[in-house]
C-alpha cells in the first residue's frame, strides 16, 4: 500500500510537470467552439436571439405579473406563488442591448450599409429595452451604455432617456419606410430570425404603435415639458398613417403563439389541475360583472357554490372575485368550497399547446385603440374624438376571444373534471349599451382606462400596473395585509439592478441621491409619474 501511494505521487508529479510544460510552450489549442470577435455571425441568428427572448422579462400568463396587475389572486402559494408586492431589485435588459449592438455590427458587415432592416429593428429593440428599465427604476445608463470599453456608464435623466428613445423610434420608422414598396410590404422580414413572423409593413406598424404607447405613458409630463412635444408627436402619427402606419387589426399584434413545443405555461409546469389554487381578482371581476360583460363567461368560471344553490350559469352574480387585500391564510382552503371564480379551465388549462386560448400579446391593436381614445379625450388630437376608437378597442378585445352576439359558449368547472356544466348565450348588445361612451370628459376617460385594463387580461406585461400607477384607474385593492408591504401600500417602482449596485456603484449612488434623496425607495415617485 505504501509503495502504491509513492507510485501515485510520482505519477501525479509527472503529469503536472507535463501540463505546466505544455502551458509554457503554448501548444494547447484555444476552445474551438468559441467564435472570435471578428467572425461573421448571420444577422438572422442574432435577430432570433433578440425576438425569442423578448418574453424573458414579460413573464407571461399565470405569473406574479398578473397578480401584481390584479387580474388573478393566488390562494395557495405552492402552485401559484404569493400575492405580496414584495419585490426589490429589478433585472435588467442590457444583455439584449449587447445583442442589438452586435446585430448592427454584423448587419453593416454583411450588407455594407446602416440602412438595412436589421438596423431598423435594432433601434426599436433598443428603445423597447431602455423603456422597459427606466419605467421600473427612473434614471438609467443609456448614452454611454453598450460600450465595452466603459464598464461604469453614467446615468441619464429619465426625461433624457425618453427623449432619446423617441428619437430611436423615429429612426426605426424612417428606416423601415424606405425598405419596402406596396408590392413587397407583405413580405416577411426574416423567416428564420423573427419568431413573430411579421412582414415589413407589420414591423413598421409595431414601431409606430409602440411609440404611441410610450407617448401616452408620458401623459403626466405632457404639460410641463413642452420641449418634448408629446401631444404633437402623438397627433402626427395618428393623422398621417400613410407615413406612420399603425396596427389596423388583431392580425397585426406582436404576439407569441404557443405550440406543442412552446407549451402553454400552466401546462408546462404541471399546474393546470390546480387551477382552483388561483382566483380571479376582485379588481378585474367587478369591472366585468357590473356591466354584464360577455368576457365573464369566456375567461372565467362561476363560483360553483352558488350554482349548486340554484343560480344560473348566465347569472353574473355567480361570478365572484377574490380580494387582493386578504392574506392567503385568510382565503379558503384551495378554493374547495368554490366561493370564488377561477380562470376558465376549458380555455386556458385543457390543452398543453394552448390550442383553445389566445396567443400572448406583447403589443396589441386593442391597446392601440384605447391609447388613441385616451389621447383624443385629453385633447391631443385636434378634430378627433375618443368615441370611435373606444368602441374599436372594445370590439377588438371581444374579437380576440372569439366573442360575438348570440354565440353559445360551454361553461366548465375549475379543474376540468366537468367541462360541460351547460351553456350560456352571449349578449354583446346589452354590454355595449351598458358601456356606451360618456364623452370627452372625466367619466369618458375612466371608461377608456377601465376597458383598456380589461383588454390587458393576461397580456402586455406590466402595462395594467403602469396604467394604475399613472392614472389611479382602476382602483387597485390595497391597504390590507395581503399586499404584504410596510403600510400595505403598493410600491411605485423597483430598486436598481444588483449589477448596477455592485459594479457601477458611484453612478448608482449619484442617481438615487439626485432622484430619491439617497434612498433606493420602492415608494418614491420618479420623474415619469410626479
Amino acid at each position: 500500500m505504501k509503495n502504491n501511494f509513492k507510485l501515485l505521487i510520482a505519477t501525479t508529479l509527472i503529469v503536472c510537470t507535463a501540463i505546466l510544460s505544455g502551458c509554457q510552450k503554448g501548444d494547447l489549442l484555444s476552445n474551438p467552439n468559441v467564435v472570435s470577435e471578428s467572425a461573421t455571425v448571420p444577422a438572422s441568428l442574432i435577430l432570433n436571439q433578440i425576438t425569442a427572448n423578448l418574453l424573458q422579462e414579460e413573464e407571461p400568463i399565470v405569473s406574479n405579473v398578473y397578480r401584481y396587475n390584479q387580474h388573478i389572486v393566488s390562494n395557495y402559494s405552492y402552485y401559484f406563488g404569493s400575492n405580496a408586492y414584495n419585490w426589490s431589485n429589478t433585472s435588467d435588459p442590457y444583455s439584449r442591448i449587447k445583442f442589438c449592438v452586435k446585430l448592427e455590427e454584423q448587419a453593416q458587415k454583411q450588407f455594407g450599409n446602416t440602412t438595412n432592416v436589421y438596423f431598423a429593428l435594432s433601434k426599436f429593440f433598443k428603445a423597447y429595452s431602455y423603456i422597459w428599465l427606466t419605467q421600473r427604476v427612473g434614471d438609467i445608463p443609456m448614452t454611454q451604455a453598450g460600450d465595452p470599453n466603459n464598464l461604469t456608464p453614467a446615468y441619464d435623466a429619465q426625461k433624457t432617456v425618453y427623449k432619446n428613445c423617441l428619437a430611436l423610434l423615429d429612426t426605426a420608422s424612417m428606416l423601415m419606410s424606405n425598405l419596402y414598396s406596396p408590392s413587397t410590404a407583405g413580405n416577411k422580414v426574416d423567416a428564420t430570425g423573427d419568431i413573430y413572423g411579421l412582414s415589413f409593413l407589420q414591423w413598421h406598424k409595431v414601431i409606430n404603435t409602440f411609440k404611441l404607447r410610450v407617448l401616452i405613458s408620458l401623459s403626466k409630463r405632457a404639460v410641463d415639458n413642452a420641449d418634448l412635444n408629446i401631444p404633437a408627436q402623438f397627433a402626427a402619427i395618428v393623422t398621417n398613417t400613410a407615413k406612420y402606419p399603425i396596427m389596423t387589426s388583431n392580425g397585426d399584434n406582436l404576439a407569441y403563439k404557443y405550440t406543442t413545443i412552446t407549451l402553454y405555461p400552466p401546462n408546462r409546469t404541471g399546474n393546470a389541475p390546480y387551477n382552483n389554487c388561483a382566483n380571479i381578482s376582485q379588481t378585474f371581476m367587478n369591472l366585468l360583472t357590473q356591466n354584464r360583460d360577455p368576457r365573464t363567461f369566456v375567461l372565467t368560471t362561476p363560483a360553483l357554490y352558488y350554482i349548486k344553490r340554484g343560480k344560473q350559469l348566465s347569472d353574473f352574480t355567480a361570478y365572484i372575485g377574490q380580494d387582493n387585500n386578504k392574506t392567503q391564510a385568510q382565503m379558503t382552503n384551495f378554493n374547495a368550497d368554490s366561493l370564488y371564480s377561477c380562470m376558465s379551465y376549458n380555455r386556458y388549462m385543457s390543452s398543453p399547446s394552448g390550442a383553445n386560448c389566445e396567443p400572448y400579446i406583447l403589443l396589441g391593436y386593442p391597446e392601440l385603440c384605447f391609447n388613441i381614445a385616451e389621447a383624443a379625450n385629453r385633447g391631443w388630437i385636434p378634430g378627433v374624438t375618443g368615441a370611435s376608437w373606444y368602441a374599436a378597442g372594445i370590439n377588438a378585445s371581444l374579437s380576440l376571444y372569439g366573442i360575438s352576439d348570440g354565440k353559445s359558449v360551454t361553461i366548465g368547472n375549475y379543474d376540468g373534471t366537468n367541462t360541460n356544466l351547460g351553456s350560456v348565450t352571449l349578449d354583446v348588445a346589452t354590454f355595449l349599451t351598458n358601456v356606451a361612451y360618456a364623452g370627452e370628459n372625466a367619466a369618458g376617460l375612466t371608461q377608456i382606462l377601465n376597458q383598456k385594463f380589461l383588454a390587458f387580461w393576461m397580456n402586455s406585461g406590466y402595462e395594467s400596473f403602469y396604467q394604475w400607477r399613472r392614472t389611479g384607474i382602476p382602483a387597485f385593492g390595497q391597504g390590507g395585509a395581503g399586499v404584504g408591504t410596510p403600510g400595505n401600500t403598493i410600491p411605485l417602482r423597483w430598486q436598481y439592478p444588483l449589477s448596477e449596485i455592485n459594479y457601477n456603484s458611484s453612478n448608482y449612488q449619484a442617481a438615487i441621491q439626485s432622484q430619491y434623496g439617497g434612498a433606493d425607495d420602492l415608494n418614491a415617485k420618479m420623474w415619469l409619474i410626479k
